[in-house]
């Protein structure tokens, strides 16, 4: 293993910024890449006085909306780090892809509403960091704005998100008496001016008891400041970077992302604490970034960033040693060697052609259809990684074309936008119509919306009503076929042809599992 790549993996921090949606997370994405000289000026996402929307924001009805819904990865350099930031979609609608990125990222970043606390979308997510054991550091956003008091927040966040926590930053007041905040972790007064363009000014503190500071904050705020700390030596531990690391302890700052204020102490603190790239599971065995041979698997895939092409893009994540371009890989699922020629590496919308990346990047791979979800590349030892599940879905459509001369159009924009894995597909074995079934609403807005705009293919929806997509299997093939001759009203094929049983309610559900004991039900597609 070379010194090169050693230092390259020590100096990649890549992370998600995970939250509930208005909690402020892609402002915060946006102040991130500020400070990282990746953007120069900050585009207020939903005013209409700067028509310039955030940069992480890119497909068009996300514009319209003012949410994500797709998961945008942007790479900058700070300082000597190189950061992969992966912004998730909040709306739970898309929580399948969120869940997804979690399995790409060494740590995690949540933003909590200093108003709102923590929201059931958030609790979700969290439960997918514990079950990975993902360091986890907790922003609690819009501190200039009437919220809730300090502490009990921090209560709040260690019983609903089941883990420690400890400040290392202290708002001065809040709201409109918003003062700034006193960095624990560095011994700095951060003060506070509302600016949506500049940086507030910074003032090196060695004793929090020195009269500079009643001067600068006021006296009583200044007493009030001095009790507070005084209860977080009493009440918390000290910050141990190691219990972190095991994802056991969140360290938490306050702060404004839209005023750009105590985002970039989190960003320093950041960048010293937060893991280089992890090793990671396969099932074969673990795989350790400073392998030298090349690995990484396929996290995610996205139909049409560039509207001007109708090509998809695989987003690799580089698990062991240094991917490079016009290299030939082996696509381990289709046992085919394969090079890539244009690779490339994200900021934001603009893309550029990379040479080589190392473990912790995340690279673009034009794609005609060769990839699916939790496909594995390595440099030709055969090698499975896991845990990208597909969830059983609770909303059902039929989908119907609208438009009998764009058929073939229809059927590519189906199958493109499902390998996204932004739905699932089902045919019906009974009529052989097909069914869409997502998490949400929303995404069946989307998928028309994109239908249309991306594919010039019109679809419409016609109700259908199912309570849970099943996928099924047994060992004992007669019991299997028994079971679909029975319902083979209600058996369909998911798009790898898989059995799945749609049942139409809990009660048949429970009375299928109980009739049919041989029958294994999965309610994930990783069996």
């Amino acid at each position: 293993m070379s010194d090169e790549l050693t230092k390259e993996i020590n100096r990649r921090r890549t992370f998600a910024i995970i939250s509930h949606p208005d909690a402020g997370k892609t402002t915060l994405t946006e102040k991130l890449l500020l400070f990282g000289g990746a953007i120069h000026v900050a585009g207020a996402v939903k005013s209409n006085k700067i028509k310039k929307t955030a940069t992480s924001d890119w497909m068009e009805i996300e514009k319209q909306r003012g949410i994500s819904v797709a998961t945008s990865v942007m790479g900058f350099n700070y300082g000597d780090y190189k950061i992969n930031i992966l912004d998730t979609p909040g709306h739970q609608d898309f929580a399948e892809d969120t869940f997804r990125t979690l399995t790409a990222v060494d740590s995690v970043i949540i933003v909590v509403d200093a108003a709102k606390g923590v929201e059931t979308q958030t609790r979700r997510l969290m439960e997918v960091c514990r079950m990975r054991k993902t360091p986890v550091i907790i922003f609690v956003n819009k501190m200039d704005r009437e919220g809730r008091d300090p502490f009990d927040i921090l209560d709040e966040l260690e019983q609903e998100l089941h883990i420690g926590v400890r400040p290392l930053t202290w708002p001065i007041n809040m709201g409109e008496r918003f003062k700034g905040v006193y960095n624990i972790y560095e011994h700095g007064l951060d003060l506070f001016t509302p600016s949506k363009q500049t940086v507030s000014e910074r003032v090196e503190i060695d004793d929090v008891n020195s009269p500079e500071v009643d001067r600068l904050v006021g006296e009583e705020n200044a007493t009030k400041l001095r009790e507070d700390l005084e209860l977080i030596e009493g009440v918390y531990p000290e910050f141990d970077k190691e219990a972190y690391l095991r994802g056991e302890v969140a360290p938490v700052f306050f702060g404004s992302a839209l005023n750009t204020f105590g985002v970039k102490e989190l960003l320093d603190c950041f960048v010293e604490i937060a893991p280089a790239p992890r090793p990671v599971m396969a099932v074969e065995r673990e795989v350790r970034p400073e392998e030298d041979s090349f690995t990484g698997f396929v996290f995610k895939i996205h139909a049409n960033m560039d509207p001007n092409h109708r090509s998809c893009i695989a987003f690799v994540k580089v698990c062991s040693g240094k991917f490079e371009r016009n290299v030939y890989y082996k696509h381990v699922r289709q046992d085919k060697m394969m090079r890539f020629a244009a690779p490339t590496a994200f900021m934001a919308q603009k893309k550029s052609v990379v040479d080589e990346a190392y473990p912790g990047d995340i690279v673009g791979i034009p794609d005609t259809g060769n990839f699916k979800i939790g496909d594995t590349l390595t440099a030709g030892e055969l090698l499975h990684f896991k845990g990208l599940p597909s969830f059983s879905p609770e909303m059902f459509k039929y989908i119907e074309n609208a438009d009998p001369m764009k058929s073939k159009q229809l059927e590519k924009g189906i199958n493109q936008l499902m390998d996204e894995g932004v739905a699932q597909l089902f045919t019906n074995q009974f009529n052989g119509r097909k069914i869409i079934g997502t998490v949400g609403q929303l995404q069946f807005e989307v998928i028309q919306y994109r239908l249309l705009h991306e594919y010039g293919a019109q679809c419409r929806w016609e109700p259908i009503s199912l309570y849970k997509a099943c996928w099924i299997e047994s060992d004992d093939e007669q019991a299997l076929e028994a079971f679909k001759k029975r319902k083979h009203q209600f058996m369909a094929t998911d798009k790898e042809g898989r059995d799945v049983f749609l049942a139409d309610s809990n009660y048949v559900l429970q009375m299928a599992q109980s009739d049919f004991p041989k029958i294994r039900f999965h309610f994930s597609s990783e069996f």
